[in-house]
This record gives C-alpha cells, sequence and structure tokens, in this order.
C-alpha cells in the first residue's frame, strides 16, 4: 500500500533565465498583520529546475516542490501559464 504524497505547488513570475537549466522565480502571498491586522503582499524568491530552458523572464509559471536537485534549488517546473 502506497501513500499519495501532496506537493506543495506555486505560481510565481520567472525572474530571471539567464543560468543554465535554472530559473529565478519570485512567489507572491499575501498574510495580515501581527497587530495591525492589514493585508501585506509578501514576496519570496526561489531557484527552480527547468529541465527543457522554455520558461523566459516575465513569464507566468506553475512550480512543485522536489527533492533538492542541487545546493539551492528545492522546486521544478511544471508548466508555462503566462
Amino acid at each position: 500500500m502506497s501513500l499519495v504524497s501532496k506537493k506543495k505547488q506555486r505560481m510565481g513570475v520567472v525572474l530571471s533565465d539567464k543560468m543554465d537549466k535554472s530559473i529565478v522565480v519570485r512567489v507572491d502571498r499575501t498574510t495580515k498583520h501581527p497587530i495591525y491586522k492589514r493585508v501585506i503582499k509578501k514576496s519570496t524568491k526561489v531557484m527552480v529546475h527547468d529541465e527543457k530552458k522554455k520558461a523566459k523572464t516575465g513569464d507566468k509559471v506553475r512550480i512543485e516542490e522536489t527533492s533538492p536537485v542541487s545546493k539551492n534549488k528545492r522546486w521544478r517546473l511544471i508548466e508555462i501559464l503566462k
């Protein structure tokens, strides 16, 4: 009996595609300020494995969490949404 694990999926915008088989993606999220209760927007930059080098700067992409590919890469490209 195998357990199916749900991996985290996020959507973001490609900031850089200058590396070989790697892209940098900005993932935005909203959260409430702990004191003032206002909704604020936060962003995180993650390195993503792009095997076929299809994503270009400015593309909207869907990424998925994976086991470590290299020192900084923990995500892989699923699809380009544009």
